[in-house]
């Protein structure tokens, strides 16, 4: 009797097409199968998983892993196509893997291909041609989405972020029609549907007028604008206290003139963030309705480029040398706060970068010493999520309080919430990465993880824990983990505030 061949499956799926759901590829993969009687013994799969790194796929990480340590009971893998196997960027790369298997006797066979799996010559050379149409897919799909966003923003569509103090979201269909504002968190979820920048309520676009009014015709300081709205008790579109920076930010934001700005940055194909030179931003004039007048705008951008322009690079340099000696480091936010220095921008735009003007005034960092600046925030925002959470817990009709000796959130007398703040870490490749340590001996029925963004200023997600999964004191997220982390991931907490808002036996009956 011939003895039938043991097989792995391996599936993926991004967020390209349906016919390439795990489903569908398992099924195809599987009729192959069963067409050679090869038994499939284990499967692996990464869903919702870009191809273009193998960072981020757990499956397949684990395959490589379970190949290379000889943790088998198979002699095959079988996958739909070289797609599903990776769109690499290198084609060398996805070749890399395939030979791992192969050296440790194991076989990798593509069921929806055309050619045959059997090492010809023919095939090997097709193969090779396809790993780099997979790559190429992929840089001819990030080129048009790219072009298609900048239709989009030349449109006065907005792509992405938050609206800003005096402005509000709005979303709108295809044919124009207003549908409502957007809150913190939410999102479009037509795709048809866009979004736009319209004023805010009457007293916050008079607030941003004034402000600019202060700056321009009083001559008044971001930092001197900051302390007085503060000590009016008028908060930022965050919620939070102002500083000088969030006063700078808003006196150089093109949108409130009306203007549609984007690709000041770039991340494409899961490569390095890069901050692109000015011509390459794709603008468009008038797209919102203003709130400042032009001339109001340019006489405020004018008056903070003079600041830096008319100064000498020693000029510039002597300042910053004598900041540093000041505070004993050097920050993009420590720039930013000091009155008697230009922005933090301006420093990168006349040196190159904020590194190489703190190499030039004797500051070598062995490490982005921001994360004292940074924690000093997260750690005010801390009470400012708690009290939140509490508010919204309480409008749903629970019952909260507090353990004041270790910041519980206890609530209904049932069950108990922790919250943790995971501050965003960016690496030398560009990656980002959140580290959190928990306190084991809180025992939260539930742990709150709120993710930061990359400027560590606003919440990226979230993240509820289980106590019974919590199995560590430590934890390390990036910006793809898996379907064991990810599942407890969230863009917002209103599934938190549902599956807690009590509900009475009468309204269940």
């Amino acid at each position: 009797m011939e003895r039938i061949v043991r097989a792995a499956e391996y599936v993926r799926m991004s967020t390209d097409l349906q016919k390439y759901s795990t489903e569908n590829q398992s099924e195809a993969i599987r009729n192959y199968a069963g067409e050679r009687g090869i038994g499939i013994v284990r499967t692996y799969a990464d869903s919702g998983k870009s191809g273009l790194k193998i960072d981020g796929r757990n499956a397949l990480k684990q395959l490589i892993e379970d190949v290379e340590t000889g943790n088998t009971d198979f002699t095959l893998v079988l996958v739909y196509d070289i797609s599903r196997w990776g769109r690499f960027q290198d084609a060398d790369e996805s070749a890399y893997y395939e030979y791992i298997c192969r050296r440790a006797g194991i076989s990798v066979e593509y069921c929806a291909e055309q050619f045959e799996n059997d090492g010809s010559p023919v095939s090997t050379i097709v193969k090779g041609v396809k790993r780099a149409m997979a790559g190429e897919y992929s840089r001819e799909l990030s080129t048009k989405v790219f072009a298609g966003q900048g239709r989009l923003i030349e449109k006065g569509y907005r792509q992405g972020g938050q609206a800003g103090f005096g402005l509000r979201r709005t979303l709108i269909d295809e044919n124009g029609a207003i549908k409502g504002i957007l809150g913190r968190g939410e999102h479009k979820s037509i795709q048809t549907d866009r979004v736009i920048l319209t004023p805010g309520p009457a007293d916050e676009i008079n607030l941003v007028r004034t402000i600019y009014q202060s700056f321009v015709h009083q001559g008044r300081s971001e930092n001197e604008i900051a302390a007085d709205l503060n000590r009016r008790g008028i908060l930022t579109d965050l919620g939070r206290l102002w500083t000088r920076g969030t006063v700078h930010q808003l006196l150089i934001n093109e949108k409130y003139v009306g203007d549609n700005v984007w690709n000041r940055c770039s991340f494409k194909l899961k490569k390095k963030r890069v901050r692109n030179e000015p011509e390459m931003w794709i603008k468009a004039r008038n797209a919102f309705e203003a709130i400042v007048e032009r001339e109001l705008f340019e006489s405020a951008r004018h008056i903070i480029h003079a600041r830096s322009s008319r100064l000498t690079d020693e000029e510039m340099l002597h300042s910053l040398k004598e900041l540093y000696h000041q505070k004993g480091l050097l920050s993009g936010i420590i720039i930013d706060e000091c009155d008697d220095l230009p922005s933090s921008g301006a420093y990168s735009a006349r040196f190159g970068s904020l590194l190489r003007a703190y190499h030039l005034v004797g500051f070598r960092p062995d490490r982005d010493y921001r994360y004292i600046t940074i924690n000093r925030q997260l750690r005010r925002l801390h009470p400012e999520i708690i009290r939140q959470i509490i508010t919204e817990l309480r409008t749903n009709g629970s019952d909260v309080w507090q353990a004041p000796q270790d910041d519980r959130i206890i609530v209904n007398d049932e069950f108990s919430l922790s919250v943790t703040i995971a501050r965003c870490v960016e690496t030398p490749t560009g990656l980002l990465r959140w580290k959190m340590h928990f306190d084991t001996s809180l025992i939260p029925d539930i742990t709150v993880v709120v993710r930061m963004n990359a400027t560590n200023r606003t919440p990226l997600d979230y993240y509820l824990f289980p106590r019974i999964d919590m199995m560590s004191g430590k934890l390390r997220l990036s910006e793809d983990n898996g379907l064991a982390l990810d599942a407890y991931r969230f863009d917002n907490l209103e599934l938190l505030y549902d599956i807690v808002t009590p509900i009475s036996i009468a309204e269940v009956a």
